[in-house]
């Protein structure tokens, strides 16, 4: 019985570091939010996509089922990570980050390709989007970066340390598996990856005098691919006048513009879209958001919106309470992130910007976005807990 005790001493010391033995209270409010938005979009993900599962599987919930599967591993997920001390997401930040990058160039080698892009990895039954792991690995490869570099980095009187340490290495950070992903040519991802990358440097405190420099030449380089690679400059075209291309690229964008038309303020009821009828394509993914707006009209999308906007909202008052650079800037790249994201997804679907494949958060079907948004959302209950501890 002593044995058994000193074992279980042992095994306690061992797991402290990382674990929480006696797990304060959570924010219960982003816990809410979070299960409410998944069930919203779990049940869009049955309505948007029946019909065309239907026609294409012949099981109208066979987006639903799989969906579920995901969601429950996510919310496990979730709970396991929001149980892990931030300590421990800041110690394998490096390890993450590198691994991420293997799994980048291993999709360039063994990737197969999927709707004319090669961005998946193939592991038995599981299919894996390495991009889709990119965007939390550089959002907790800077959080580590600038917690150990935060004195040099943000050296007011040394401008070749600020410089160095708060502009060049972070970029390089984010640049390598953002070439990475642009020889996969997804431009979305790159855009999110870059778009996130910036907004940490620059909420890090690092002076913007060097960043506006590297922004013009991203810029420049995201002009350039888009200008001068077929794909890309296709769908800049189809964005300027869909009209001229709607049997071909603008099919979709012309579609999405008129499910969001027809739900007028109230929509046309849960389950009874037209558009989903094969018009939109694949209308469980990225073209979720015009379905939405069919069925549930504009109230029913003014909640979506309102829900995401809580949970940011959220994620910025953990940032803010939290103790360390490290939990302050990783609650802060999260939440940022979730809100490019939404706001991207809108405007593509709005056709505000060109289309360039945005999932919606929690809504859009698919397995490794969804569960690294729930991992995501795990690592800030955690950062939450963190942060009521020092109070």
């Amino acid at each position: 019985m002593k044995k058994l005790k000193i074992l279980k001493m042992e095994r306690d010391s061992f797991l402290s570091p990382f674990i929480f033995r006696k797990a304060p209270h959570c924010d219960l409010l982003f816990v809410l939010t979070v299960l409410s938005i998944s069930l919203f979009g779990t049940l869009m993900v049955f309505s948007a996509g029946y019909a065309y599962a239907h026609a294409r599987y012949g099981d109208g919930a066979y987006f639903m089922k799989r969906q579920v599967i995901w969601l429950v591993i996510g919310l496990i997920g979730m709970l396991l990570a929001s149980y892990v001390k931030p300590a421990f997401w800041e110690g394998i930040a490096p390890i993450l980050y590198i691994l991420t990058l293997g799994l980048l160039l291993l999709v360039l080698i063994i990737g197969f390709v999927g709707n004319g892009a090669k961005r998946w990895i193939s592991i038995g039954p599981l299919t894996i989007q390495p991009s889709e792991i990119a965007k939390i690995s550089i959002i907790l490869i800077l959080s580590k970066y600038f917690s150990e570099y935060e004195k040099l980095a943000l050296d007011r009187k040394n401008k070749r340390n600020t410089f160095i340490y708060g502009t060049l290495f972070p970029i390089l950070l984010m640049l390598i598996p953002i070439v990475l992903v642009m020889l996969q040519k997804h431009l979305s991802c790159i855009i999110i990856l870059g778009v996130i990358g910036l907004i940490m440097i620059v909420a890090s405190g690092a002076g913007l005098k060097y960043i506006y420099g590297f922004c013009a030449i991203g810029a420049a380089g995201v002009s350039a691919l888009a200008l001068f690679t077929d794909y890309t400059k296709e769908r800049i075209l189809v964005w300027q006048n869909p009209e001229a291309y709607k049997l071909t690229g603008g099919w979709q964008t012309l579609q999405g513009l008129m499910a969001i038309g027809s739900g007028g303020l109230f929509g046309v009821g849960f389950g009874n879209s037209v558009m989903n009828h094969c018009y939109v394509s694949e209308p469980a993914n990225d073209m979720i958001f015009a379905i939405l707006c069919e069925e549930l009209g504009l109230i029913g999308a003014l909640s979506a919106l309102i829900l995401f906007g809580v949970l940011v909202f959220r994620g910025i008052l953990i940032a803010f309470k939290a103790p360390t650079p490290f939990t302050r800037l990783a609650a802060f790249g999260i939440s940022a992130k979730m809100a490019v994201q939404v706001l991207l997804n809108v405007a593509v679907v709005t056709n505000t910007i060109p289309n360039t494949g945005i999932s919606l958060p929690f809504f859009s079907y698919g397995g490794s976005s969804l569960i690294m948004i729930f991992l995501e959302m795990g690592i800030l209950l955690s950062i939450s807990r963190f942060s009521k501890i020092t109070k």
